[in-house]
């Protein structure tokens, strides 16, 4: 697994006041993602560089890094009509090679270069991807083809450089793949005791560990 890319972002401001389309509207994201030249640090908060506009939603330590799988480009640049899509383009740090959400797993634990990396969660897309693209059913449309992507927790800091291979070292669950997660998150009020196998598994993030729990499953929150 080869890191094709690595993108940082500063947010941004979008959209026009008083737009009739809701998609024109203004919003705030860090969703551009440029391209890094050289290494960037990589620590506990994520990359040097990279900031995040909503920390509510997004960020901290269980999404310090958003990782996207290469394989699934070329079929978005077909369906969108953009054989010039740049890697970065669905607002990851890194574009991976040789991975996707059917082969990795929460819990995985990866060293690249010094730095150690662990799978956290899977991406739940928003509406800032259908702003982006103006797409009105983008995120519909990323969750049928399971090409939302996962976020990783840093263990260890470290460098990180385009070409770097990411190296297994350990795979506690390998049940948990992220797309098998992503569906008992997206199904927990209709799945409840997939839900909460899933919330036993301690390498998932807290916020959805504790989302998963008896109230919210019972409850349908969240």
């Amino acid at each position: 697994m080869e890191i094709l890319s690595i993108q940082v972002g500063q947010p941004k401001s979008y959209g026009v006041a008083d737009a009739e389309d809701p998609l024109e509207r203004p919003w705030v994201s860090a969703i551009d993602k440029q391209p890094v030249r050289g290494p960037v640090w990589l620590g506990a908060e994520g990359l040097a560089g990279d900031t995040q506009a909503d920390r509510r939603h997004h960020g901290g330590p269980d999404m310090a890094v958003l990782v996207y799988a290469a394989e699934h480009y070329p079929r978005w640049r077909e369906e969108l009509a953009d054989p010039g899509l740049a890697h970065g383009a669905f607002g990851e740090n890194i574009t991976l090679d040789g991975a996707d959400e059917d082969t990795v797993c929460i819990g995985d634990v990866f060293a690249v270069g010094d730095a150690l990396v662990e799978v956290s969660q899977p991406r739940q897309p928003c509406q800032t991807l259908a702003r982006k693209f103006r797409v009105r059913d983008m995120v519909k449309r990323v969750l049928q083809r399971q090409a939302f992507g996962w976020y990783l927790r840093v263990r260890h800091d470290g460098w990180l450089e385009q070409g770097m291979v990411f190296q297994l070292q350990d795979r506690p669950y390998p049940e948990w793949t992220v797309k098998e997660v992503e569906r008992i998150i997206r199904r927990r009020a209709h799945e409840p005791e997939a839900a909460r196998r899933l919330a036993e598994c301690v390498a998932l993030a807290d916020g959805w560990r504790a989302r998963l729990g008896e109230r919210g499953v019972a409850t349908g929150a969240g």
